[in-house]
């Protein structure tokens, strides 16, 4: 017998093996993903992010660009996937899959960018940077950007919560995501250590800074974070009407929606009337608790203006108003002696939601999708800050609280408090109302404000300038909260820099690109000389 023959039935199962070995970058980058979204609320296993990118960093560090495209596509789409199923609840699975197919080509480009700066010193810090920049690029485009999945709103309960007074979202995420690759490139020199008996010193001083500086950093930072009462207190009344779960034909449902409000607010007079609840000097509706317009329907406008004058106190009233025939989603301040008196109209609109891009494109090939948004409403040009009983109250309608720079203009517009006005009933019982909770708990921190979270059918919130929930109720039921929380009036450092934390960290990126791209062409030369 040839000596080759007997060495064959063997190859086959090396073979196997080793596209099975190809195989195994593939599958942690896609389950590193799913690690990450593991992360994000409602669970409280902040931690998982830290061995989520250390796992991201293994598979991507040393490789080609065009692997790390691939390798940080299966990143995202095991991130994303099912942190966004939520948006298919009411439409199908159609949108919430093209969503997510668009949104992991950035982080596709971060992976690829980080598989060119893992070869430089200091590695993790570019490397980190990197992934902001991706999350600054994403929060911008297309449709004016989609920030859902910042790491930084997976933190609301972790030890690194108090960097977003120091920077906001970006140095959250940023020291997050640093002592991640941090974790990685610690474990990495261990084991090269034993195997070679040498440790770069330069290289394992900045692994462990990787990981010291956010810890210590987000330590020191929590003495930005205050409760203290600045400008005196005031009593808020957050209002969850709760809605219809099915049976009524469209105008049936608004307008049992805005009953439903009114019933709960004239249930909390009467409980302050019987001393059995402190009387409020706010009252919070949400979004959407009156789709029909009280400018334009007198029954609307007498239950509300009624709801004000049994509980005695101005009402923000979340609703849909037609004026010069456009539409906005607006928030109206009504008092109850003078009735309407200022309003806010929404700024960041929901594309595919309240306005439809590219309306005739889609049109010409299915008008069946055009009715997805019958009417594109208008955005709002100016900040809302509503003066209620001496109380400033900065308004961030729903969507907008996912954006840095809508939140940020209500504080420095004079907000005390901040109130984030939502509807999630469309959304069911999905983990996406646990996420945009989370956002506001971020913001409290972010800018030492309380937050309320006034939510049609729930979850709604009281959350102190901590971001800690003191108050809270369940979902699809008729409830109120009732509380005297600070008002304050101070700026964090992340308040006053707004943007510039982000836009150093995207300098930061760039600048380790563009030198890990210059050090690649000069290998490149110097091979072929």
């Amino acid at each position: 017998m040839d000596e080759s023959d007997q060495l064959e039935p063997q190859a086959a199962p090396v073979s196997r093996l080793a596209r099975l070995a190809r195989l195994v970058p593939a599958a942690v980058a896609a389950l590193s993903g799913v690690l990450l979204y593991v992360s994000f609320p409602p669970r409280t296993l902040w931690w998982l992010a830290l061995p989520a990118f250390a796992c991201f960093a293994w598979v991507l560090r040393g490789r080609s660009w065009k692997a790390g495209l691939g390798l940080g596509y299966l990143f995202g789409l095991g991130f994303l996937l099912p942190l966004l199923v939520w948006t298919g609840v009411e439409v199908g699975p159609g949108p919430w899959i093209a969503l997510v197919v668009a949104e992991a080509v950035f982080v596709a480009l971060v992976g690829a960018g980080i598989t060119a700066v893992s070869k430089l010193p200091a590695w993790p810090v570019w490397a980190a940077a990197l992934w902001i920049a991706g999350e600054a690029v994403r929060a911008r485009v297309p449709f004016h950007g989609f920030p859902w999945g910042k790491i930084a709103f997976g933190q609301a309960d972790g030890v690194f919560l108090p960097l977003a007074a120091v920077g906001g979202t970006p140095v959250l995420g940023f020291g997050v995501v640093l002592c991640g690759f941090g974790l990685y490139e610690i474990v990495r020199l261990v084991l090269e250590g034993r195997r070679t008996r040498v440790v770069q010193r330069s290289a394992a001083t900045v692994a462990l800074l990787s990981v010291a500086v956010p810890v210590v950093g987000a330590v020191a930072a929590r003495s930005l974070v205050s409760d203290k009462a600045e400008d005196g207190t005031t009593t808020v009344a957050v209002i969850q009407g709760n809605v219809p779960r099915a049976g009524l034909e469209f105008n049936a449902q608004r307008r049992a929606v805005l009953d439903y409000h009114v019933k709960e607010t004239l249930r909390l007079a009467a409980k302050v009337k019987a001393g059995k609840v402190a009387k409020p000097d706010v009252v919070l509706w949400p979004e959407n608790s009156s789709d029909v317009d009280p400018f334009a329907d007198a029954q609307a406008y007498t239950d509300i203006d009624a709801a004000a004058k049994a509980i005695g106190a101005p009402i923000s009233v979340g609703g849909v108003v037609e004026r010069d025939g456009k539409l906005y989603n607006e928030q109206i301040l009504w008092d109850p002696v003078k009735g309407p008196t200022d309003t806010y109209d929404k700024r960041q609109i929901q594309p595919f939601g309240e306005y439809l891009p590219m309306r005739s494109l889609l049109g010409a090939i299915n008008k069946n999708w055009t009715s997805m948004v019958r009417q594109d409403f208008s955005r709002g040009t100016k900040p809302g800050v509503f003066t209620m009983n001496g109380a400033k109250i900065g308004l961030v309608t729903c969507y907008e609280a996912a954006f840095d720079w809508a939140v940020r203009s209500e504080v420095t517009d004079g907000a005390q408090l901040i109130s984030v006005p939502s509807n999630n009933a469309t959304f069911d019982r999905s983990e996406m109302t646990y996420q945009q909770l989370a956002m506001s708990r971020v913001r409290a921190v972010e800018h030492s404000r309380t937050v309320t979270v006034p939510v049609t059918s729930g979850v709604s919130a009281i959350i102190m300038p901590d971001g800690k929930i003191t108050q809270k109720t369940g979902m699809f039921v008729a409830d109120s909260l009732v509380q005297k929380v600070p008002l304050r009036s101070s700026e964090t450092p992340a308040t006053k820099l707004g943007i510039l934390p982000e836009i150093a960290l995207v300098l930061v990126a760039a600048g380790g690109l563009g030198w890990a791209i210059g050090a690649g062409v000069r290998r490149r030369r110097a091979g072929d000389v």
